[in-house]
């Protein structure tokens, strides 16, 4: 594109959810894109798309050097974490992730990459239970909370060492088509698909969703704008409660499909209010674009059109 910057950018764990849309959104704004995937992992979230694809072990720095030497990024984009899901979130393995990460970071500094973005997470705040800000001191509560914090600040340091310009993205909860089926709202869509009633909490919470497709812009504008560094909060900034969102997504797919409210306890840390204060990323120009009502009802025809596994909830999943 005439006058316009060139990027070339590389996506650690592309083959995800979150890495799936960024592959598609740094590929519309004519990024050139590697996309990195876990080895054995599925990697058909990414199919059709005309980027540099490749399987790496990140443990095994050697290869990993090769290819990116290779590949040549400015900018190196980390969403690979080993234990996402919430049964891994008080897995003291998690601490593996730490030391994954201080050596891709040392990795990209090594090859005089310009930009290192890490992606972290809501639950470093741990249950505050108001509008989160980024200086707000971080007291998470799970093995996973603390990694992601501890991976951050690490990160943050290597990369003032060493002159590279660090952003990390504090994600809150994400949903869309491609989803993975274990989370609170594709999981609901199966349930109701299948005429089973959804077991939830009470559901008071005021929780914020923000669309892949918009996490996927605010991840671009964070890779290509020089100013963008250090700590940004990325989510939805309204929270509306979380009862309400289920009910629009329960009249999207079966108006007389039943949400069993109250069937579960909340858990003895529960967050009642998830809902970030997103300031720093609207001054680099960024705003969510989707609409709820609009985001759900595309969901809601992806996972109709392709059902997704189903099981029994064991509560609101945290990103």
């Amino acid at each position: 594109m005439t006058g316009r910057r060139m990027f070339r950018t590389a996506i650690l764990g592309a083959g995800g959810f979150l890495g799936a849309y960024l592959t598609r959104e740094l590929l519309a704004s004519d990024h050139e894109v590697l996309a990195v995937t876990r080895p054995g992992g599925s990697e058909w979230r990414l199919a059709g798309l005309a980027c540099a694809t490749a399987a790496a072990d990140l443990a095994d720095i050697d290869a990993l050097r090769s290819l990116l030497r290779e590949f040549r990024p400015q900018s190196i984009v980390n969403l690979a974490w080993s234990g996402v899901a919430n049964t891994h979130h008080d897995d003291p393995a998690q601490t593996g992730n730490v030391a994954m990460t201080v050596q891709l970071v040392a990795l990209a500094a090594e090859l005089g990459l310009i930009c290192f973005v890490g992606v972290g997470s809501q639950a470093e705040y741990g249950p505050q239970n108001r509008i989160l800000r980024e200086s707000d001191e971080l007291r998470p509560t799970t093995h996973y909370g603390r990694a992601k914090a501890d991976a951050g600040r690490e990160a943050a340091r290597l990369c003032a060492d060493s002159g590279m310009r660090f952003a990390w993205l504090r994600v809150f909860s994400t949903y869309g088509a491609m989803d993975n089926g274990k989370w609170l709202i594709p999981m609901a869509i199966s349930r109701l698909l299948h005429g089973e009633p959804v077991p939830l909490t009470g559901c008071e919470q005021g929780w914020s969703f923000l669309h892949a497709r918009d996490t996927a812009t605010a991840i671009r504008t964070v890779v290509e704008h020089d100013e963008a560094e250090g700590v940004f909060n990325l989510g939805h900034p309204e929270a509306p409660p979380l009862k309400e969102t289920l009910i629009r997504l329960r009249d999207l797919v079966d108006p007389h499909g039943i949400l069993d409210f109250g069937r579960l306890p909340y858990g003895p840390n529960q967050v009642m209010l998830l809902q970030p204060d997103i300031h720093r990323l609207h001054r680099l120009g960024w705003q969510p674009k989707v609409d709820l009502d609009a985001g759900l009802r595309e969901t809601v025809r992806w996972f109709t059109d392709r059902p997704a596994p189903h099981g029994l909830p064991l509560g609101l999943q945290q990103t």
